[in-house]
């Protein structure tokens, strides 16, 4: 038996891990945590933990506490802070015996920062690239995007902190955050053409495995209704973005479909919020990384179940 911790267990990613390595039917010990008491982690994991904050100073060392405490043989981050965080200490958490989920250094520091990333890209030329820019002149922005543009962070996941710049005011009302937080791009596609791909990546400019969702996001951010797609030429374009930044097990990829062409809004370098989708239709990312990276197995793609996915309310009960 192998223990596997998940954190952020309270996230529709924490908790997507867990039921996706369950369902999986291989012989884990389950491990979740989460800052939050009263969050549905327990309903999924075989031991919870409530969390120190991850940026509590004595973050590491709690964690390094709980690795001990459960002999963890392998830790998957539930949540970007995390994620960010381990990147910084992996080399003093798996001197406590635990391997850690973490995709490359480098493509971690360049996701975590949207305007940097974009540069890459548009460094090699990428047909995939949206055009960006720090600009901060209305008129000019206007000019060169139309009306309505877009304000997107620097820095976040999801479509949080996005703003539809109508008009002035609206601009007005977010200019000075141009450039130091936010950054302007125009509204490429539509919501109907949003694409979600995952692909396990083998860290030298290649994949193994991958699955592509047509999606429709919830407000928060989320894939709330998706279906499995064989999108035209996604081959290439994931080979194409796998030469350039090297990502190393699971990677998110979201595009939108433009004119025809393909743009990618974002690469997630860690397993994503449809974990749980994905791993209904065949492609079980979670259980991949604990094969991979933990008994050294090599991956193969998997045959992929057609359908559609829903997501709705449900209630988790857990009696005294």
């Amino acid at each position: 038996m192998k223990n596997i911790l998940v954190s952020g267990t309270s996230g529709i990613i924490g908790y997507g891990i867990l039921r996706s390595l369950r369902l999986s039917g291989k012989d884990l010990k389950l491990i979740g945590t989460t800052i939050y008491t009263d969050s549905v982690a327990e309903g999924f994991c075989d031991v919870f933990e409530q969390a120190v904050s991850t940026h509590d100073p004595k973050y590491i060392d709690w964690l390094l506490t709980i690795i001990k405490k459960h002999n963890i043989d392998f830790i998957i981050p539930g949540i970007e802070a995390d994620m960010y965080k381990w990147v910084e200490h992996v080399a003093e958490i798996e001197s406590s015996g635990a391997k850690v989920l973490l995709n490359n250094k480098e493509l971690i520091a360049l996701c975590n920062d949207k305007w940097v990333f974009y540069e890459k890209l548009k460094e090699s030329n990428s047909p995939f690239a949206i055009d960006t820019t720090l600009e901060s002149d209305f008129n000019i922005l206007v000019s060169k995007f139309g009306a309505p543009f877009l304000l997107k962070p620097r820095c976040g996941h999801g479509s949080k902190g996005i703003v539809k710049v109508n008009d002035l005011n609206t601009f007005l009302a977010h200019k000075e955050f141009i450039g130091s937080q936010l950054m302007a791009q125009p509204i490429v596609g539509n919501n109907n053409e949003e694409y979600t791909t995952s692909a396990f990546c083998d860290g030298k400019g290649g994949f193994y495995a991958y699955m592509t969702l047509k999606r429709k996001l919830s407000k928060d951010g989320f894939t709330e209704k998706a279906e499995v797609v064989d999108l035209e030429n996604i081959a290439d374009v994931l080979l194409s973005l796998c030469k350039l930044f090297k990502p190393l097990g699971p990677t998110n990829f979201q595009f939108r479909k433009h004119e025809g062409t393909l743009k990618l809004l974002e690469i997630n370098p860690r397993i994503s919020s449809a974990t749980s989708i994905r791993s209904k239709f065949g492609y079980n990312e979670s259980l991949m990384a604990v094969e991979y990276f933990l008994e050294g197995k090599e991956i193969k793609q998997p045959f992929i179940k057609r359908g559609k996915a829903i997501r709705y309310t449900e209630d988790l009960i857990i009696y005294e």
